[in-house]
């Protein structure tokens, strides 16, 4: 059996990546995770006994092991999920950040060009996918164009700038090494598995838990959200069909403000689970001071994906975030699960009232 091997294969995009990989096509996946707070095998619990799916736990910067699992296995592809992601924390913590996105991706690429020139002998069909974030490029004003490939970085935070460190080191394992790598720069992503500390599953969360929700500032950043499952969608399309050395973003051509998704989550849930006292979840909006350096705006023009590729989203944000809530909604065992007492202490502790 063909294998891939998946790094954060159990954070949330990656779960959902692992979790709608085409098993039935006969490529297993390795799917290595360092279970970090936000890493949950909980995610992975329905591939219990899929022979498909090998879990390994460990640190994309322990190469030992990943020089191991890549001659071991033998993979055709790597798809690098393993990242930290959450902008508030690399305010509060960038160390994290700077040893997983920059030094964990270049033990990662080193292991991977090992393997690529010594076991595969520079095979032309191996692909190493990167997957990273629209926040290397920065903000955007209100008339601005969106993205595209070709915007200069501009990174803003710790976490955008780590990311971006990581993307150059991918570019460059390609010209300098000539590795067969793709990045993907993708938009804000929503939809099941997300650990409750970003806004959608934050704000569902704390709805449902009578708490405040928390909005930055005016509540006026603009955000293009993508459901996950349509951004798993277009890393396959890349990775089956996409041009080595080549970006592609991924976005969901769904702007909208921050303020304006909390509403359309109260109205959700007033209609799917309503407040006891018969009041809506709007009454628990707080707004708290903005976060430093607090991007204004992203948008993604994923036009160069849709055209080379073929990749739509298929799901609307109407769609989608209807999908969203009722998910969790229906999974709250989950929620409960991965809110642990440490997780709450650091919430209470980041969004004190502005």
């Amino acid at each position: 059996m063909a294998k891939i091997l998946v790094t954060g294969g159990a954070g949330f995009i990656g779960a959902n990546f692992v979790l709608n990989w085409p098993y039935a096509e006969r490529v297993a996946v390795v799917n290595l995770d360092k279970l970090t707070y936000a890493g949950n095998l909980e995610s992975l619990k329905s591939l219990e006994g899929n022979a498909g799916h090998i879990f390994v736990h460990g640190d994309i910067g322990d190469r030992t092991l990943v020089g191991k699992l890549l001659r071991e296995h033998r993979p055709t592809a790597v798809v690098n999920f393993a990242a930290e992601s959450h902008v508030d924390r690399s305010i509060h913590g960038p160390e994290d950040f700077i040893q997983t996105n920059v030094v964990g991706t270049f033990h990662l690429l080193e292991e991977v060009r090992g393997y690529w020139n010594e076991v595969l002998n520079k095979d032309p069909s191996f692909r190493f996918l990167h997957v990273s974030t629209d926040e290397v490029y920065g903000t955007l004003g209100p008339g601005d164009p969106a993205f595209t490939e070709e915007t200069p970085f501009a990174p803003n935070s710790p976490y955008a700038a780590s990311k971006a460190s990581s993307d150059h080191l991918v570019r460059a394992y390609h010209h300098t090494y000539g590795l067969p790598v793709l990045t993907t720069n993708c938009s804000n992503n929503y939809g099941p598995y997300h650990f409750p500390e970003k806004l959608i599953p934050l704000m569902i969360h704390n709805a449902l838990a009578g708490k405040p929700l928390p909005v930055y500032g005016d509540g006026q950043q603009v955000r293009d959200w993508l459901f996950v499952e349509d951004h798993c969608a277009a890393i396959r399309a890349v990775l089956a069909q996409g041009t080595p050395g080549e970006t592609y973003n991924v976005g969901g051509r769904s702007e909208m403000k921050n303020l304006d998704v909390v509403k359309i989550l109260c109205t959700i849930l007033d209609k799917e689970s309503p407040r006891k006292d018969g009041q809506s979840y709007s009454t628990q909006v707080a707004f708290v001071a903005d976060r430093p350096g607090h991007d204004r705006r992203y948008a993604i023009n994923c036009a160069k994906l849709e055209r080379e590729l073929g990749w739509k989203p298929k799901e609307t944000f109407e769609s989608g975030i209807a999908k969203t809530v009722r998910w969790y909604l229906d999974h709250q065992d989950w929620v409960k699960n991965v809110t642990s007492g440490e997780y709450r202490k650091w919430v209470e502790k980041h969004y004190a009232k502005g």
